[in-house]
């Protein structure tokens, strides 16, 4: 072996702050692939139903909360057939929390390679977010079939629907580097998200329409970063009214979160390796 073209990092931690390095990243780039494509087969390697299991659990979501806030609560869905509107805001929902899940054990879960190889270890919680872009699509297409069968064809906006999954992958990986390096020192923190997680669902408009909103209170309601996302991907699928100037709170709240993932993970990544 060459010894002049063989590089030795330290696994250890080093002085002072250091910020992400998104090139070293791209460089670790099959990393990132393996790591994603072993968090697949790992999920559903011996399962009986298999991929199934990315829509029956939306599908069972739609149902109990058809009946209770559609059928009799009679929540208002903006003129659109509520199991369309609860299904779309379900798959993305359910795109954002299990990857919200998953990047915040990703590094608990991988500590024996995070201790003994050095790699950036952002590539741990971007490779364990990115699998849930395969049930996100499986889903997506049981939707293109219910609009079909529905005759709701999306309109030109449907174009947009790489800007929602980006936008909703983003905010993703940036929330969950915060839980995730909290979760390395603190070990609870899995279940606080858990409790989190369940609150957010219903501060949301998954199950019901951001118009119920009084229109005094929807620049207050749209610093959730989930209003704009989930009422843009209405908009895009649905065909549902377009977002209004309050979506603006919604993407600077959440660019705010992702910048502070970002930074926090980065105050503490050289000290992972000792204190997982």
């Amino acid at each position: 072996m060459d010894a002049a073209a063989t590089v030795w990092v330290e696994n250890a931690p080093g002085p002072g702050r250091k910020a992400l390095d998104w090139r070293e990243l791209w460089r670790y780039r099959e990393l990132v692939t393996f790591l994603a494509l072993r968090d697949l087969k790992v999920r559903y390697k011996q399962a009986v139903f298999g991929v199934l299991w990315a829509i029956a659990r939306p599908l069972a979501a739609v149902a109990v909360f058809t009946v209770v806030f559609g059928r009799l609560v009679h929540v208002p869905s903006d003129g659109i057939p509520y199991v369309l509107f609860v299904f779309t805001g379900m798959i993305v929902w359910t795109l954002f929390a299990d990857g919200l899940d998953g990047a915040t054990t990703s590094l608990v879960a991988n500590a024996p390679l995070i201790t003994k190889v050095y790699f950036p270890r952002v590539a741990v919680p971007l490779a364990s977010v990115l699998p849930r872009l395969l049930d996100f699509g499986i889903s997506l297409l049981l939707l293109g079939a219910l609009l079909v069968v529905g005759r709701r064809p999306p309109g030109l906006q449907v174009l947009l629907l790489p800007v929602v999954v980006v936008w909703c992958l983003v905010l993703t990986f940036g929330v969950g580097l915060t839980f995730a390096t909290v979760q390395v020192r603190y070990r609870d923190a899995h279940h606080a998200l858990g409790l989190l997680v369940q609150v957010w669902l219903y501060a949301s408009p998954v199950v019901y329409s951001s118009s119920l909103v009084p229109a005094n209170w929807r620049w207050v309601y749209a610093l959730n970063p989930m209003v704009g996302l989930l009422d843009t991907a209405r908009w895009v699928l649905l065909a549902a009214p377009p977002p209004g100037v309050s979506v603006v709170a919604s993407l600077a709240t959440g660019l705010i979160a992702v910048w502070v993932g970002l930074r926090t993970f980065a105050r503490n990544e050289r000290r992972l390796a000792d204190v997982i």
